[in-house]
């Protein structure tokens, strides 16, 4: 795996630690808006998704994308699920890696370097690009979910807001509890360089999941019950959970087909025709067992779990 140098592809640990050896996520780079009072105006056809189906961060966009019936106004580039020395890769031997579309480049690195010749930081998906302005609108998966949720009203076919305004407190608590402790701490648990790191992480982890089976055992969805962004952010970590961070990320106290409520609450995601497409088993193993060898050093992708959901 690498990073960008000032606009170069530089060979770096993938791992980034504390002290402590904890797990520390870099910042995404790009942080603009796509609003009507920026140069990034809602259009239809002007903006592009570069995603993977094995991010769970990525994965976030797809799901907004499709619950807000905009598949026909932003365009969408999947990578292949293997990220290894240079990074996310265009290859389409893997079954619907399509490619890059718009750009027609051969590695994710490439479209950052369009955007910033001196750009700097870990390229990560999801990427918003403008196709008018040739530039990255956004990285951060959170910001762009919210983008999608309220920026192109004029063209969704669904106009449900899961970004309601009466319960945007409640969600950003639950949203800030969530990523700490489930989102990125799974990843803490995998990435741990320290037993004493590890040991935080997935005692943060496993008493979050427990919290979230309590709120879940009276209502549908994490707030209430109607889906909102919440749940857009939970559900990609969860679906992944039994597959593959239950074993490969050490997070093995118990699994999610073991919570009565986490295990309904994501079988009824699941079901929901808008995000079951969006969720691709093959590209999710492939790319966490073969592409992190500092985990998985002979690149081994196992067999199983089979009925986990």
């Amino acid at each position: 795996m690498g990073i960008m140098v000032d606009g170069k592809w530089e060979l770096d640990d993938l791992i980034t630690s504390g002290n402590d050896g904890s797990f520390k996520r870099p910042d995404s780079v790009f942080r603009n808006s796509i609003d009507s009072n920026s140069k990034f105006l809602p259009e239809k056809d002007r903006y592009h998704l570069y995603v993977s189906y094995a991010c769970p961060w990525a994965h976030r966009t797809l799901i907004t994308r499709s619950l807000k019936g905009l598949e026909d106004i932003i365009s969408v580039s999947v990578v292949h699920p293997d990220m290894l020395e240079y990074g996310w890769s265009f290859n389409k031997s893997f079954k619907e890696a399509t490619g890059d579309q718009v750009n027609s480049k051969n590695y994710l690195h490439e479209i950052y370097s369009l955007a910033d010749e001196k750009v700097n930081g870990r390229v990560t998906v999801p990427v918003l690009w403008d196709k008018k302005l040739k530039t990255i609108v956004n990285n951060e998966s959170s910001e762009i979910i919210l983008m999608l949720n309220s920026s192109f009203e004029n063209y969704s076919k669904d106009k449900s807001d899961f970004y309601p305004n009466d319960k945007r407190d409640e969600i950003d608590e639950l949203n800030e509890k969530i990523y700490h402790e489930v989102n990125n701490g799974v990843y803490k648990c995998g990435f741990a360089k320290t037993q004493n790191a590890y040991d935080l992480a997935v005692t943060n982890l496993f008493n979050t999941l427990d919290e979230l089976e309590d709120r879940l055992e009276s209502s549908q969805y994490l707030v209430g019950n109607e889906l909102t962004v919440a749940d857009i952010r939970l559900f990609p970590t969860l679906i992944r959970f039994d597959l593959v961070y239950y074993s490969h990320f050490k997070c093995n106290l118990k699994l999610i087909s073991q919570y009565k409520n986490l295990s309904r609450y994501i079988k009824n995601m699941y079901n929901n025709e808008k995000i079951f497409k969006t969720v691709n088993f093959d590209h999710i193993k492939r790319h966490y067992y073969y592409s992190q060898k500092v985990i998985n050093p002979f690149q081994i992708v196992p067999i199983g779990p089979e009925n986990f959901i």
